[in-house]
């Protein structure tokens, strides 16, 4: 995984995600479009900007489907930002980098 990426899991995705800005990156080993966000998602987790306020969190699918079923994901990547546990926004599919950075910073206010 990713350094300033934390891998959680259905058990840990509560605990994780509850408290303050929060990303969860649902993605599989196998999918393409997952792996071509991993390098924006390590960019913009690695800046004072973003990573320093927002925590960028990771779940394979494949590992963990509780949650994903929970959240009715039904396409991979999905991208759910959550604000201290409630969820606030949804992003499915690749995103270029200048667009996705532009979604997360909407709720950094």
């Amino acid at each position: 995984m990713m350094a300033n990426i934390t891998e959680i899991s259905d058990k840990t995705f509560n605990d994780e995600t509850s408290k303050g800005l929060v990303i969860t990156d649902f993605n599989a080993d196998w999918c393409p479009p997952c792996k071509m966000m991993n390098p924006i998602l390590e960019k913009l987790s690695s800046t004072d900007e973003l990573g320093g306020k927002i925590k960028f969190t990771s779940m394979n699918v494949d590992h963990n489907p509780d949650t994903p079923n929970n959240f009715g994901i039904q396409g991979i990547p999905t991208f759910i930002i959550k604000k201290d546990g409630n969820v606030v926004g949804r992003m499915v599919g690749y995103q270029p980098e200048a667009k996705f950075r532009m979604e997360l910073e909407k709720y950094m206010n």
